[in-house]
């Protein structure tokens, strides 16, 4: 199956959209991250200002080492922030920062598609990396065991692609609540918002690609169990 040139018929197109996300991602970020907002006010603040926007006064924002490691944690109530983010008063920090305290706005009200994804993320985690290796030993067995534990391995990586569907409208939800409060917080200007779209939609495109990289990988299984069939 390594040398199966069919994988790259599924895996090709998906990863250079990654690449091609990832890139954008990284040339929005640094572009914008030069650019100073005209309100002085930088990630940590700006994720401040939207949190009392949203009667949220028991999520704590913490600077994080990584870059772009941002994310808001449902389980401790923390959004942590990276040091490009924090403390930087640029037009890509306070996108970002406003992005992540849109997941907590969106864990205030109970935003059901975050809490689905908040569930499932065990289960992932196991299907993730235990699902392909199933399946790999189970189309290299002979017989009905071989088969069941292929198609077992294929459930587990199938809950791994639900899982980045649902990752879609979490991710554009966020970043919607961002572009809106930035503005109405008088966080960033109208003129300013081309760069905080450029950041977050090159973001999103990230969420894309990693949902396409998933679904392909899982029809590819599919494709296997039909040939050997």
């Amino acid at each position: 199956m390594f040398f199966d040139p069919a994988y790259f018929v599924f895996a090709l197109p998906p990863m250079l959209l990654g690449l091609w996300a990832q890139f954008k991602v990284k040339s929005a970020f640094n572009k914008y991250s030069q650019v100073r907002t005209q309100s002085g006010i930088n990630g940590a603040e700006a994720a401040r200002r939207i949190l009392e926007r949203g009667g949220i006064g028991n999520v704590t924002i913490e600077p994080s080492k990584g870059m772009l490691s941002d994310h808001y944690d449902p389980r401790s109530k923390a959004l942590r922030l990276s040091e490009e983010v924090y403390g930087l008063p640029s037009i890509a920090a306070v996108g970002v920062a406003a992005h992540e305290a849109g997941h907590a706005l969106q864990d205030k009200t109970g935003y059901m598609p975050l809490q689905l994804r908040s569930v499932m993320v065990p289960a992932v985690s196991f299907g993730s990396n235990l699902g392909p290796i199933i399946f790999m030993v189970g189309i290299f067995m002979a017989g009905t065991l071989g088969t069941t534990l292929a198609w077992a391995g294929i459930m587990l990586f199938g809950a791994t692609a639900l899982f980045a569907l649902i990752t879609l409208p979490v991710e554009f939800n966020a970043s919607s609540r961002a572009k809106e409060l930035l503005v109405s917080q008088g966080i960033v200007s109208s003129s300013e918002m081309k760069g905080v779209n450029a950041v977050l939609d090159a973001a999103a495109l990230t969420y894309v690609a990693a949902a396409a990289q998933a679904i392909m990988q899982l029809l590819y299984f599919l494709n296997v169990m039909n040939r050997r069939d």
